[in-house]
């Protein structure tokens, strides 16, 4: 029997927002429309100089767990967050959205909830100012057996492999759920990853059951151009989503090639965009939708969350399928 449909592992970031003028970002020397990493010191100096904040859970698998949740599906989400206030405030906001929050707040130590301090400039840049905090911390010791190992699917983040405690969580997550019968997968996250952890990355890809990356990810894991990267990809995988700013949506399987159309849109925020197509591309494979279809759900998804600010959808996910005709 599986506990999930769907779980997650990821960095637990909250996100946290406050309006800015350009004089405040100069005076604090935030670099302005780009995401920086920061240090303990200047994150708690930021945060303390917000104005009016406004919280969110974040994090680029919890986005897509939202979604799933959106759409009905029994989620959990591998991640760790301090017992704190910003880290009891991810777990129930989690919990209130669907998707259960596997592991309880960590007690102790030095290093407090992931944020991500975002400051919003009247003219709608986002200026991102992220301390990775205790998340960084996330090890193989946060992967219970009963949850990765009764997983249907489980979606793994990339940027966990920056940390070697990450890369083994992830891994040991990955064997529970094959072990256990499930498929497991992996978002790519960032050409800079990719670049960051090449040769893993490459094993990975012929390891796990299925791989959704943008076009940039992809041509960077195979160091070519797009269409060579995707043959070699559709080789080593056993199933390929690959997004491409707009364009259409290429899903391979083996010798099967689909192309899925995208209606242009002008997106309000980005924010988010891919993570939710991984949650409309995964309710696809979760439900066992054709490649199209799968590929079509994603991209309504996305299109959803583009539509308004913030990472995580507002509509109604499955009234939107039903009016495409996909459910």
């Amino acid at each position: 029997m599986k506990t999930y449909r769907v779980v997650g592992i990821g960095n637990a970031i909250v996100d946290v927002f406050s309006a800015a003028d350009d004089s405040f970002l100069e005076l604090m020397g935030i670099g302005k429309g780009i995401m920086q990493l920061v240090e303990k010191e200047r994150g708690e100096l930021l945060y303390g100089a917000m104005k009016e904040r406004v919280q969110a859970p974040g994090g680029s698998v919890a986005n897509t767990l939202a979604g799933l949740g959106n759409l009905g599906l029994s989620t959990g989400f591998i991640g760790r967050v301090h017992d704190d206030a910003l880290g009891r405030f991810y777990a129930s906001h989690m919990a209130e959205g669907g998707t259960d929050f596997v592991n309880a707040p960590v007690p102790g130590g030095d290093l407090p909830t992931s944020r991500s301090m975002i400051f919003v400039s009247p003219d709608g840049e986002r200026s991102m100012n992220t301390y990775l905090g205790i998340s960084s911390e996330l090890g193989p010791e946060d992967v219970a057996d009963a949850v990765a190992g009764r997983a249907e699917l489980l979606f793994l983040e990339g940027y966990l492999y920056d940390k070697p405690k990450g890369m083994q969580a992830f891994e040991r997550a990955a064997q529970l759920c094959q072990a256990g019968g499930g498929k497991a997968g992996i978002a790519l996250s960032d050409p800079f990853c990719v670049d960051r952890h090449r040769d893993d990355f490459r094993r990975l890809v012929k390891d796990l059951d299925y791989v959704i990356g943008n076009e940039h990810e992809w041509s960077s894991l195979y160091q070519t151009d797009l269409d060579a990267a995707l043959k070699l990809a559709a080789a080593d995988a056993g199933l390929v989503a690959c997004t491409r700013s707009g364009d259409e949506v290429i899903v391979l399987r083996g010798d099967e090639k689909v192309v899925v159309p995208v209606h242009r849109l002008i997106p309000v925020d980005a924010t988010g965009a891919g993570d939710l197509f991984a949650a409309g591309f995964l309710y696809g494979i979760a439900t066992g939708q054709s490649l199209v279809t799968c590929g079509r759900m994603g991209c309504v998804a996305a299109a959803e969350v583009i539509s308004h600010y913030g990472a995580r959808p507002e509509a109604d996910l499955k009234a939107l399928f039903r009016k495409e005709g996909l459910i």
